[in-house]
C-alpha cells in the first residue's frame, strides 16, 4: 500500500475518541478558524483518533464565516464557465463525497442533487452560446459526458413546471447538486463534540502566541491575511426569501451580460438568491443597487418572487488567493495553511480538507521532515497543484506551479 493510501485509510475510517483533549494534554492539532475546511479538517482529524482542538472567533453557528451565507451550489459543470480545470476536478470529487460525508454527521442535512437548469432571457440570447465554450473548454471530459444537455421550450416546461411557458431555450445538467450551508456547519458541530474536538468558540487568536500543540493548521479565510499577505476578499452578496408556491425543483441560473444570477431553492419554499461579485473587502450591508438587481432579476425568472417574503439581506467576503486557486501551505515547520476557497467553498472543501489533513498526518507522523519530504510528498500527491512551502530557503516557491 503507497503512502497515500495508507493515509487515505486513516482519513476515511473515523475513530471516536472518547475524552477529547484533556486538561494539560497539548493536542496532536490545533485548528485556528472554525469556518467549512476548518470544521471539516478538524473532524476530519478526530476521526482518525487523533487529538484536536478547534478555535473560532465567531459562534458555533458559524454566523462570522463566509461559509454561513453561501448558497452551497455543488455545480462544477456550471462554475467551469469562468473557473478552471483544477476547480471542475476537485468539484466534481467532492460533490461525490458529499453523501459520504452526511452519512457519517449525528444530524440531517439537506442535499439535493437534481441538476441545475440554465437559461436566458431572449434578449440575452447571446449569452449561451459563450457559456457553453466556456464550458467545453474548462471543463473536464468526464463531466462534460452525459452531463450537458440542450433543452427547448417544451422540455424546460417538463424538466421544471415552475418555469413553463417563460423559456424558451436552455441547459440542463443533470448530475450537479446542492445542500444547505448552515444545516452542514450545525451538523459539523455536532460531529466535532461526537468525536471529542475540544472546541474554543467565541476565540480570537494572537499570531504571535498560538495555541499549544504539536501541529498548527490555520483555517481562517480572510483573517490569515497577516501570514498571508496576498490574500484578498472577494465582497458577495445575497437574498434569503420564503416564496411558497413556486417550487422551482433545482438551482437555476440566469445568464445576463451584466448580472447573472442563481437560484437555490432550499426545504421549506426557502430561497437564496446571488449573483453578484465585488472586488474589496467591504463587509457593510447590501447595497440598494445590489438588492434590486438581485430581486428584479429573480421576479424576472418567476413572477411568484414578486410576493417573497425577505428573510434576509446578507454580503460576506471570499478569501481569494491571486491566482483564484486554493491553497495548502506549509511553512517548513510545523503550521500548515489551508485558504483561498474563494467562491467554491462548497464545492470543492471536501477535497481540500482531506487532502490537508493527509498532509497533517504526514506531518505528524515524521514522513515530512525537510524539504526534500515535502518535494516527494507533492510528487505523488493527487492534488498536488495544492502545496506549496513558505520556508526560509525558498521563499520564492510560495506560489509556483508543482
Amino acid at each position: 500500500m503507497t503512502a497515500r493510501e495508507q493515509s487515505a485509510a486513516r482519513v476515511g475510517a473515523p475513530v471516536r475518541a472518547q475524552a477529547g483533549v484533556q486538561r494539560g494534554e497539548v493536542p496532536d492539532f490545533a485548528v485556528i478558524g472554525g469556518g467549512l475546511c476548518g470544521r471539516l479538517v478538524a473532524w476530519r482529524l478526530a476521526g482518525a483518533g487523533r487529538r484536536v482542538a478547534l478555535y473560532e472567533r465567531g459562534d458555533a453557528a458559524g454566523t462570522q464565516s463566509a461559509a454561513w451565507v453561501a448558497a452551497a451550489m455543488l455545480a462544477p459543470l456550471a462554475e467551469a464557465a469562468s473557473a478552471e480545470l483544477l476547480i471542475t476536478r476537485l468539484g466534481a470529487a467532492s460533490l461525490d463525497s458529499w453523501p459520504r460525508i452526511i452519512a457519517e454527521l449525528p444530524e440531517p442535512v439537506f442535499f439535493q442533487r437534481n441538476g441545475t437548469l440554465v437559461v436566458w432571457h431572449h434578449g440575452d440570447r447571446s449569452e449561451a452560446p459563450l457559456f457553453e465554450r466556456r464550458l467545453r473548454a474548462n471543463a473536464p471530459a468526464e463531466l462534460l459526458e452525459g452531463g450537458l444537455f440542450s433543452l427547448s421550450g417544451a422540455q424546460i416546461n417538463a424538466a421544471e413546471p415552475a418555469l413553463a411557458g417563460r423559456f424558451t431555450q436552455g441547459w440542463l445538467l443533470p448530475h450537479e447538486g446542492q445542500l444547505d450551508n448552515r444545516q452542514v456547519l450545525a451538523a459539523l458541530a455536532a460531529g466535532l463534540a461526537e468525536r471529542g474536538v475540544e472546541t474554543h468558540w467565541n476565540t480570537a487568536i494572537d499570531d504571535r502566541e498560538l495555541p499549544a500543540a504539536r501541529i498548527t493548521i490555520d483555517c481562517r479565510g480572510l483573517g490569515a491575511k497577516p501570514v498571508l499577505p496576498t490574500l484578498r476578499g472577494i465582497r458577495g452578496e445575497v437574498a434569503r426569501v420564503h416564496a411558497p408556491g413556486i417550487g422551482l425543483a433545482r438551482p437555476v441560473r440566469l445568464l445576463h451580460p451584466r448580472y447573472p444570477l442563481y437560484i437555490a431553492p432550499k426545504q421549506n419554499d426557502l430561497y437564496v438568491i446571488g449573483a453578484t461579485e465585488v472586488e474589496g473587502e467591504d463587509m457593510s450591508p447590501v447595497s440598494v443597487r445590489s438588492a434590486l438587481e438581485l430581486l428584479s432579476a429573480a421576479f424576472s425568472v418567476h413572477p411568484g418572487f414578486g410576493e417573497a417574503r425577505i428573510l434576509e439581506l446578507n454580503s460576506q467576503c471570499r478569501p481569494t488567493l491571486p491566482d483564484h486557486r486554493p491553497a495548502i501551505v506549509w511553512d517548513g515547520a510545523q503550521t500548515l495553511r489551508v485558504n483561498g476557497l474563494y467562491r467554491h467553498g462548497y464545492m470543492i472543501a471536501p477535497e481540500v480538507a482531506d487532502e490537508a489533513v493527509r498532509f497533517a498526518l504526514a506531518l505528524a507522523d515524521g514522513a515530512i521532515a525537510d524539504l526534500d519530504a515535502f518535494a516527494g510528498w507533492r510528487l505523488q500527491a493527487h492534488w498536488n497543484e495544492l502545496f506549496h512551502v513558505d520556508h526560509p530557503k525558498s521563499r520564492d516557491a510560495v506560489r509556483e506551479s508543482a
